[in-house]
């Protein structure tokens, strides 16, 4: 018997995490169940996270955590409590598979049948933003090498257990190539390492396009954390329904388990929605606990059930669909048919296989590290490039003379282009001329000049080699 926390959530949450609990308890799982209360009543009574302490507890003492929806109240400042869980428990790897039912369920995809594993715990989602200017915000995207290896670890592991074929890299470093190019790279390492199982990369944009019309040429795609979540999403809708899709987030020690939809208040209490995305998240979390036969019982009758036309409104279809039924009606007709097989779809048939082994991180040796220049970013509101470069010239010293101007990351002196628009946010890069090492003292002699000057800046960011390479990008239009 497996003790496992459960939070019904809000909206529709109590209805789907009921019919699925009924589901789990009827074919058998080992099972015992700590409930805890998130979501929108403790948010709103004063509690900015939506999660107590004492539900922190519980989690961290169970180790696995199925979640139903839950609703954060608008406005408010309250943060979103599926990102907080993610990385205050360090679940860095989601994993959302997303399977056509066809013909039962609407597709125009019948082929379709992959699975998106997505980094869940940094990039653009680390949520570091501030306001810099009057018209610039920054958001920062932090993308590490522990974080690279787990998740492609990962993804190369599962699609071995999982007998998946093939793994796509999605990225986006033809532009970010020092974020993003460090994905690709950690992929390219690590591939060679499971070799029965075929690597390829795609430039996010064309594969998303591929990903939309295509979808069944892939197996496994990995990406980092925005573009998984949007396109595990994307792959979700287009293999039939958001509502009938589950999600695992994984962990050193801890696991969490959801539907990938939201709470959808409006349909809350009316005995209508759709539990599948939950009871999907349940047989996810049922395989990571090795419980896989009662797992595949479930997925099996769930599958029966779809078959067989018994349907919730949302995916119910006239000349398809045999009965339109409710959520606790579609809850017993899946228990039902425990121990039943699809004719049509797919039967599933699980390995009892126990929880991914990964390798352990391993800290590669430090680099040689130089520091080669500044970027001083200045809040300036004027609009010839040519003045500022005058101005920032008074601040260079000797050793870091000004060597280029950038406006959202567009070059504009020298040798700028009188039809680039520019904002009151610029970069002022200083290097010496001939790549020779610095160090601090000169920045801090370049922004005691600034502040002397009354040239405001915002922000630093300093210019390092790393074994003699250097590290940071370059203004377009260099």
């Amino acid at each position: 018997m497996t003790r496992i926390t459960v939070a019904k959530g809000d909206g529709i949450g109590p209805e789907i995490m009921n019919a699925t609990l009924a589901i789990l308890k009827a074919a058998g799982a080992q099972l015992a169940v700590d409930e805890i209360e998130v979501g929108e009543q403790v948010y709103l009574a004063g509690n900015m996270s939506g999660i107590s302490n004492e539900s922190w507890d519980v989690i961290r003492r169970n180790k696995v955590f199925l979640k139903a929806p839950i609703t954060t109240p608008q406005g408010g400042g309250y943060k979103s409590l599926n990102v907080t869980i993610r990385k205050m428990l360090g679940l860095y790897a989601n994993v959302r598979p997303c399977m056509s039912l066809d013909p039962f369920v609407k597709t125009k995809h019948p082929g379709m049948d992959l699975v998106i594993i997505r980094e869940n715990e940094e990039d653009l989602y680390a949520g570091i933003e501030h306001q810099q200017t009057d018209e610039v915000v920054q958001c920062l995207k932090l993308i590490s090498r522990p974080g690279c290896e787990k998740i492609v670890h990962y993804a190369f592991a599962y699609a071995r257990q999982y007998g998946r074929q093939k793994i796509s890299c999605f990225t986006k470093d033809n532009i970010m190539k020092q974020t993003d190019g460090l994905f690709h790279r950690v992929f390219d390492e690590i591939a060679p390492a499971y070799p029965t199982i075929t690597p390829e990369h795609w430039i996010v944009d064309i594969g998303a396009a591929k990903l939309a019309d295509t979808p069944e040429g892939f197996d496994v795609i990995v990406m980092p954390n925005l573009y998984g979540d949007i396109l595990s999403d994307v792959s979700a809708q287009i293999a039939g329904s958001v509502g009938l899709a589950g999600s695992a987030n994984i962990g050193e020690e801890c696991a969490m388990f959801e539907a990938i939809h939201g709470s959808a208040p409006r349909r809350a209490g009316q005995n209508i929605a759709n539990p599948s995305g939950l009871l999907q998240g349940a047989v996810m979390m049922l395989n990571h606990l090795g419980q896989a036969k009662i797992a595949e019982r479930i997925q099996n009758a769930w599958l029966k059930t779809i078959e067989e036309g018994v349907h919730t409104y949302d995916i119910f279809k006239e000349g398809i669909s045999q009965q339109k039924v409710g959520t606790s009606e579609f809850a017993q007709a899946v228990i039902d048919r425990l121990g039943q097989k699809p004719t049509v779809l797919k039967a599933v048939s699980y390995a009892n296989n126990p929880t991914l082994q990964l390798p352990a991180y391993s800290r590669k040796p430090t680099a040689q590290k130089d520091l080669l220049g500044v970027d001083v970013f200045v809040h300036w509101p004027g609009s010839d490039p040519n003045e500022l470069a005058a101005l920032a010239s008074q601040i260079a010293t000797p050793n870091l003379p000004l060597s280029l101007i950038t406006n959202r990351g567009i070059k504009v002196w020298p040798d700028g282009f009188r039809e680039t628009f520019c904002t009151d946010h610029w970069r002022c890069r200083f290097l010496p001329k001939h790549g020779q090492a610095i160090d601090k003292h000169d920045i801090i002699s370049v922004l005691l000049k600034a502040n002397a000057n009354g040239l405001d800046t915002i922000k630093t960011e300093n210019l390092y080699a790393f074994n003699g390479k250097p590290a940071f990008s370059m203004g377009q239009g260099q």
